[in-house]
């Protein structure tokens, strides 16, 4: 009889064949949703399978619907598949089943988490004093460091938000660009505040705030500031002036948040850094480990210089998690969840198979085969490439002189791409007008990943061309 750890090996092994040929498979879906709920078995079972049988129908339920973005020839969003090295401690991650919220949950947990945020910190070159929480992504890192600067900002402005609430607060005004990230704007929201809170300043056409405006519209408004800016801006890839706004900042006494989520990844680079410059005197960073670290959903951290103002996010401790001790790190303490998974583990991992010099080349190499990217689409008669090349973010206008529905004929381009299988891109609208957007930050795409996208695009633009009438 075959044990049940042999039949787990059996299925791991299943799957290590689809990772081996992935590259191979396409890489979008090409059935509809109707047709993947068929593939499920949908029916509640009354009495329990064995986990065989639960897991083969899981995997051959999910496969057909499966995105490939561990191929080097997905572009779409900002991701960036995995590696056997972060999905195998991912996996001991789920073995080990360890709760990360206080330091007697577990012990090494919380000790891998201690020493991989001071590696961020140094990587990153940030204030070697600061402190760092480990959440799920970018939405929650910038909830939690937008929280923690309102509660700052109150109490410089004489409010005690612990004792008061926002009931009868002082107003904050909040200026961030006017595109920023979705994630920036939903922070605002759920940390209580509304529209009348948001000042929307003006930016260049990389998507960068024209500081003049930003200084005007601080200088209109008196009480409690936080300003949000970005690096990396999901679109454009573009920088904003990190140097000039925190000098505004300090003047007008407001709290600066750097939303960072792939692009302070730039500071590893000798080459990319200088974009990143002045990025060390804000008061409170966001960036993602699921992006250029290639490491599995979900990961994101949280960091501020202002140690107490992130010890103190939450006030209340549940009984049973015994008397804090400052020698002993408290996952739980630095972030909005309790009970929580291990992130510290697969990090750790990560960091030590790639090391410093290996994700500085990473960086680098994404950001080189943008520009190469970039410069081959630009040389087709009907596109252009309407961003500058910062970092690793790619915009492509396609203008044929007799469409007259361009932003459909984007929309058609993309599915096409998307169904030929050979890479994955998607669209957005960057000034007003529907652009194939393209970000890299596979760890595996080469140079001839580059050339075979740009040929798989020119084939899909032309058969848009010869086969839709409606254009």
């Amino acid at each position: 009889m075959i044990s049940e750890q042999d039949k787990l090996i059996e299925i791991i092994r299943g799957e290590i064949e689809y990772l081996e040929n992935v590259d191979s498979l396409p890489i979008g879906v090409n059935k509809s949703k109707e047709e993947l709920i068929r593939l499920i078995d949908k029916k509640l079972p009354e009495n329990g399978e064995d986990f065989t049988t639960a897991l083969e129908k899981l995997s051959s339920g999910a496969r057909s619907g499966l995105i490939g973005n561990r191929n080097p020839r997905y572009f779409g969003y900002v991701l960036a598949g995995t590696t056997p090295t972060a999905m195998a401690a991912d996996w001991l991650t789920s073995v080990w089943n360890q709760n990360a919220q206080v330091f007697n949950s577990s012990p090494a947990a919380s000790i891998f988490e201690e020493i991989v945020a001071s590696w961020l910190l140094e990587l990153l070159s940030l204030p070697n004093y600061s402190s760092l929480g480990f959440v799920t992504g970018g939405q929650m890192a910038n909830f939690t460091a937008i929280n923690i600067a309102r509660n700052t900002v109150l109490e410089k402005n004489g409010w005690d938000f612990d004792k008061n609430g926002m009931q009868g607060a002082p107003f904050i005004s909040i200026y961030c660009a006017d595109v920023c990230h979705g994630t920036i704007l939903s922070a605002i929201r759920m940390n209580g505040f509304g529209e009348k809170n948001i000042v929307p300043i003006s930016t260049d056409p990389e998507g960068r705030m024209i500081i003049s405006d930003l200084e005007d519209k601080l200088s209109n408004h008196k009480g409690p500031k936080i300003i949000c800016s970005q690096a990396g801006n999901v679109n454009t890839g573009s920088f904003d002036f990190f140097e000039a706004i925190s000098e505004l900042a300090n003047k007008h006494k407001a709290w600066h948040h750097i939303d960072g989520a792939f692009g302070l990844w730039a500071r590893t680079s000798s080459n990319f850094s200088e974009l990143t410059k002045g990025i060390d005197k804000a008061d409170s960073w966001t960036v993602d480990a699921h992006k250029w670290l290639s490491i599995p959903f979900d990961s994101g951290m949280v960091i501020t210089r202002h140690k107490d103002s992130l010890a103190n996010l939450k006030k209340s401790r549940c009984a049973y998690s015994g008397i804090p001790d400052d020698s002993m790190r408290d996952g739980s303490q630095w972030v909005p969840e309790n009970s929580r998974r291990a992130r510290g583990f697969v990090l750790y991992a990560t960091i030590r198979n790639f090391g410093r010099k290996g994700i500085s080349k990473i960086i680098e190499n994404n950001c080189y085969l943008a520009r190469q990217l970039a410069e081959l689409l630009n040389s087709f008669r009907d596109t252009k490439i309407v961003n500058e090349i910062h970092l690793n973010q790619v915009l492509c206008r396609i203008e044929p002189k007799n469409v007259k529905e361009l932003d459909e004929f984007h929309r058609k381009t993309a599915q096409r791409i998307q169904k030929e299988g050979i890479c994955w891109l998607g669209t957005s609208v960057w000034n007003g007008e529907t652009v194939l957007r393209m970000s890299l930050t596979n760890v595996y795409t080469s140079s001839e990943d580059i050339t075979i996208t740009v040929n798989s695009i020119r084939k899909a633009i032309d058969y848009v061309l010869e086969n839709d009438n409606n254009q």
